[in-house]
């Protein structure tokens, strides 16, 4: 979750589109992107040590979806790359809401009153900001499409990803976004329009952490940032990102239906 800046340290050779290599130590090929994600087997830490997971493959509703929930995310320069480029670090950066460290000077703003935040009110303009400010997507390493904003906006609709919207009075200020299922907040892209207003928001999220009166119990922010960092993430093994997010999704398969 940050303005990411993409150097690739590695060569491949760019597969057709339907399909999508998993393992890149032995460039095995999977017709159907789904299997790729729903194998654990696939053993993640056979890929690139930046994190590179698989490529190929398209971008569309079920594919995103069948990633985010292994914690596999698309990231890659979109204006130079015409297959998609899937990322898993082995070592996940995350922020505990409880364990959230709120500095002398956001804890001024904060106590101040000067903003307030929202959940899900403007999606939209939220992703849009991401995407636009400081002209982002003008920058050739820019990973943040039209087509993936597009289909954020719907797995919005879908109820899959959530915006966090930083208010001050009646201006939005700042605000983030990011794919939301049972428990597990993965933080895509935040912005400001007025100083630190983003990281204000994400620390009032973490003082009352519910979306849609269910708990936060993990906010993965993908990579360590100065930003983050002072707000007391950490880096987990994606051993442990993966029984979070199974502990919270046997929880949710657990819950009586009447």
């Amino acid at each position: 979750m940050q303005d990411k800046l993409i150097v690739f340290t590695y060569e491949a050779h760019e597969p057709s589109k339907p399909f999508l290599i998993c393992d890149i130590n032995d460039g095995r090929i999977f017709e159907d992107p789904l299997v790729l994600f729903a194998h654990p087997e696939y053993d993640i830490n056979n890929g690139n040590e930046q994190g590179l997971y698989a490529i190929g493959g398209h971008l569309d509703i079920p594919t995103l979806i069948s990633a985010y929930k292994w914690g596999i995310f698309p990231w890659y320069p979109f204006k130079y790359c015409e297959d998609p480029f899937w990322h898993c670090p082995k070592e996940r950066y995350v922020i505990i809401p409880e364990d959230i460290h709120i500095g002398h000077s956001l804890r001024n703003k904060i106590n101040k009153k000067k903003y307030h935040i929202t959940v899900n009110k403007d999606f939209p303009r939220v992703i849009h900001n991401c995407r636009m400010i400081d002209s982002r997507d003008e920058n050739i390493n820019s990973w943040l499409s039209d087509e993936l904003e597009k289909l954020f906006i719907e797995l919005n609709v879908l109820g899959y990803a959530k915006s966090i919207e930083v208010w001050e009075g009646e201006e939005l200020a700042g605000g983030f976004y990011g794919f939301w299922h049972n428990g597990v907040f993965q933080g895509e892209s935040m912005f400001s329009l007025q100083p630190s207003a983003s990281q204000v928001g994400l620390a009032l999220l973490c003082k009352h952490p519910y979306i849609d009166g269910q708990q936060i119990k993990l906010i993965d922010t993908q990579f360590e940032t100065p930003t983050f960092k002072h707000l007391g993430g950490r880096f987990i093994p994606y051993s442990l990102y993966r029984s979070i997010m199974d502990e919270v999704e046997n929880e949710e398969r657990d819950k009586p239906l009447f």
